[in-house]
């Protein structure tokens, strides 16, 4: 249990908390008592015209032996839920002597309860009842004995079964809750891997012009750093504003256009144009880092990088498309779209979809997804945030 659980809140008997079991069991009991009562009442009504000997005792009587059995009771329903019902071979024999021991003490808390009444009749019965062990005590005692018998059994299934259903739902809540601490740190661990793949191939770059223009890439190696460090902050992030996706795209697109100047062109939308709406951080990435990659490969001609946003009925479009080789296969499932792929369907749980694949001359990568305008709590990510239509 939390060192921060407030004893009230501790398991008591089962998954019950004190405060659980005394209200149950007392509520349960209360109804007993009033139907008891209520029972006994009609009856000697009933017979009052036929006989003047009490056969049923008074109501006052009926309330004090539910008032003694109720310590009893309660000691018997906590063993009993402490016990529980595993292994069968030891448990049965150990709730059956709990169950006959409580109904066995039924009628001399009846006894008890007529001698502490003021009828000096009920005293006489009693007595005589308790110094002759006359066959009428024991024909009683049978009676409330099988009486109370399923009455205890009744009350034990409805505290056994809420005691299952409280194990169920605490169980519930412990997984949900496991999920979300998974689905934070899977999403973070699928952030991570972008890290080492896009430093590598940026490095790659900048050793590139340390030895024919070194100026040029001592502005590289800061924007580098400029790039990391919102790499490492959006890697923090379950979701960014698209302007600051966008920026991100920029800052690693131009760093790539210094070693490729003659033949990759850039093609971002204008700021004015870019909705004020929030995305999965670092979404747009590995989309436009595939882009430049199999775009460039393959071949010596111009590439065109485009990335383009726009709506449709289902939500936010994010498109990034770039020239495609000439007779040169590419695969739909590499690392990078299969980790698109994954961390949609963990932030928006069916919600979102990536669709990738050649058209005419060019590879275009697509995120359909909700479009979001309040910002989504971080620790609520894996859950479908909420969307709102524009």
């Amino acid at each position: 249990m939390s060192g921060h659980e407030s004893p009230s809140m501790r398991r008591f008997a089962g998954e019950l908390t004190l405060r659980q079991f005394v209200a149950l069991v007392c509520s349960f009991w209360l109804y007993v008592t009033l139907s008891n009562v209520l029972y006994a009442y009609s009856m000697r009504t009933g017979i009052s015209h036929i006989t003047d000997v009490p056969l049923f005792a008074p109501w006052g009587a009926r309330v004090l032996q539910h008032v003694l059995l109720l310590p009893c009771l309660l000691v018997s329903y906590w063993a009993a839920l402490r016990i529980e019902w595993r292994p069968l071979l030891s448990a049965v024999p150990l709730q059956a002597i709990l169950a006959t021991v409580f109904a066995a003490l039924a009628y001399p808390a009846m006894i008890i309860a007529e001698l502490a009444c003021g009828d000096a009749e009920l005293h006489h019965m009693a007595a005589a009842h308790m110094s002759d062990m006359d066959p009428l005590f024991l024909s009683l005692w049978v009676a409330s004995f099988v009486t109370f018998l399923p009455t205890y059994g009744f009350g034990l299934a409805l505290l056994t079964g809420l005691s299952l259903y409280t194990r169920f739902r605490n169980s519930e809540l412990k997984r949900a809750a496991l999920e979300r601490e998974w689905s934070t740190a899977r999403l973070a661990a699928l952030r991570m891997q972008l890290s080492p793949h896009t430093l590598f191939n940026l490095l790659h770059t900048i050793r590139g012009y340390i030895e024919w223009d070194p100026k040029a890439a001592q502005v590289m190696v800061v924007q580098l750093a400029d790039l990391l460090r919102r790499l490492l902050n959006a890697g923090e992030k379950d979701f960014v504003r698209l302007s600051e996706e966008l920026q991100f795209v920029r800052l690693y697109l131009e760093l790539e256009q210094r070693r490729f100047a003659d033949r990759l062109s850039v093609v971002l939308p204008p700021a004015a144009h870019v909705p004020e709406a929030w995305v999965p951080s670092l979404i747009l990435q590995p989309l436009v880092e595939n882009a430049v990659v199999h775009g460039l490969a393959g071949h010596q001609g111009p590439v065109v990088v485009q990335v383009a946003i726009s709506r449709s009925s289902e939500g936010l479009v994010l498109q990034v498309t770039n020239t495609l080789a000439r007779d040169k296969p590419r695969d739909a499932d590499g690392i990078g779209l299969n980790n698109v792929r994954e961390r949609l369907a963990v932030q928006f749980e069916g919600r979102a979809h990536l669709a990738a694949g050649p058209r005419g001359a060019q590879w275009c990568s697509e995120i359909t997804l909700p479009e979001i305008h309040d910002a989504p709590h971080r620790h609520a990510a894996q859950h479908a945030p909420p969307a709102t239509a524009s």
